[in-house]
């Protein structure tokens, strides 16, 4: 037996089982009591929003725990927005100001650029 055919018999050995476990909670009524019965899964992970051809690089990086840098930048705008809250000191927080604007900015012309360079 060559392993394409090994690798073959154990996807229908896994189906088989997934098939069984779905059989059964359909006869005992546990699927159709699931809150979702019936309706598309809502993910909540921004896969449906995401281009199709920047799905696959997206959920590598996800998976390999890699943030994008536009997020690791919202992070820093969001730290700089705590530290600008408890700032009381004047200088300190018109330096914490401009770091923000900065941030801000590079943000939201990260964010134009990818909007413009997307064919969809």
């Amino acid at each position: 037996m060559s392993e394409q055919d090994k690798r073959e018999q154990r996807l229908v050995l896994l189906e088989d089982h997934i098939g069984e476990h779905l059989r059964a909670s359909e006869a005992t009524g546990e699927l159709r009591a699931a809150p979702s019965f019936g309706r598309p899964l809502d993910l909540g992970d921004g896969y449906d929003e995401t281009p199709a051809e920047l799905r696959m690089g997206m959920k590598v990086l996800k998976d390999a725990g890699v943030l994008p840098p536009e997020v690791l930048a919202m992070r820093e705008a969001a730290e700089l927005e705590s530290q600008l809250a408890a700032c009381t000191d004047p200088t300190q927080r018109r330096a914490l100001q401009q770091q923000l604007a900065d941030k801000r900015q590079a943000i939201a012309l990260r964010l134009e650029k990818l909007a413009a360079s997307r064919s969809w």
